[in-house]
């Protein structure tokens, strides 16, 4: 495309759309409307895949505040003795997410990524079919949780890690901050979920400033994803919020096992190039 001819981009009704679902994924799971978010704009735009995260990231900043306001209001529990150190850690990650994960070989961040959500997937399956070998427990020991010296700055590093892949890639955090908080503290997925949605708002904020100060986010198009992101929030966390443990570990563990599949997939054909 020449350098000065507009750039492709949805309708307000389509970006809007865009944003009602990619908010409805965002309040039903935690967090994680980019995943929605970066695929949808990739398919009805031409823009460039930086402005798509750029834009994603700063669109999630509605999903996350709407989504914690939800939990906060309509009987939603939070986490904060993990949640703590993952606000402090998502905030330094959102600062220096591009940063530090230009550091790391893509091939292991892949890696990681695939392991967590597959482990997740495989532990909600199992504890829907009363099989879950950890009983609903933490992974951790309970006198290591006991511990603020050592929950802290666990969850200040993970925080860090899962900021600065969320706010670098603007897919969401909630696909990898639910299966921490449920697999290393036991937290319910209810619990998880509001917890990572507030631990994202400012993660988000963090985000969009730096992708808007580098011009890798476009103002107009999050603008409208935003506004069709408050009702598709609102109904999703209040789903999420209705459904029983059980039924939403089945919907999570599904939605992580397909997330964990394409990346997989994804993989593979990097590694036949």
């Amino acid at each position: 495309m020449p350098p000065n001819e507009p750039h492709v981009r949805p309708g307000t009704a389509g970006a809007v759309t865009i944003g009602v679902t990619g908010g409805a994924v965002g309040g039903l799971l935690g967090g994680g409307s980019g995943v929605f978010f970066v695929p949808a704009l990739d398919r009805f735009t031409d823009l460039p895949r930086r402005i798509l995260h750029g834009t994603s990231t700063t669109a999630n900043i509605t999903v996350c505040a709407v989504g914690a306001t939800v939990y906060a209001l309509a009987g939603g529990a939070v986490d904060l003795r993990a949640g703590t150190g993952l606000i402090i850690g998502g905030i330094a990650g959102g600062f220096f997410g591009a940063g530090l994960l230009a550091r790391i070989p893509d091939r292991v961040l892949r890696i990681l990524f695939i392991a967590v959500v597959v482990l997740t997937a495989a532990k909600l399956y199992l504890d829907a079919a009363g099989l879950d070998p950890l009983a609903g427990r933490a992974a951790l020991a309970t006198g290591l949780l006991s511990n603020l010296w050592f929950v802290i700055p666990l969850t200040c590093v993970a925080g860090v890690i899962i900021g600065a892949w969320a706010a670098a890639l603007g897919l969401g955090g909630g696909l990898l901050a639910v299966p921490t908080l449920v697999l290393l503290f036991g937290a319910d997925l209810h619990t998880a979920a509001g917890t990572s949605l507030l631990m994202f708002v400012p993660n988000s904020v963090t985000g969009a400033i730096m992708h808007l100060r580098k011009g890798t986010a476009s103002p107009g198009l999050s603008g409208w994803l935003s506004l069709g992101a408050v009702p598709g929030t609102i109904a999703g966390a209040l789903l999420a919020l209705a459904l029983p443990s059980v039924v939403l570990g089945v919907v999570f563990g599904t939605f992580a096992l397909l997330m964990g599949i394409r990346e997989i997939a994804h993989f593979v054909r990097l590694s036949e190039v």
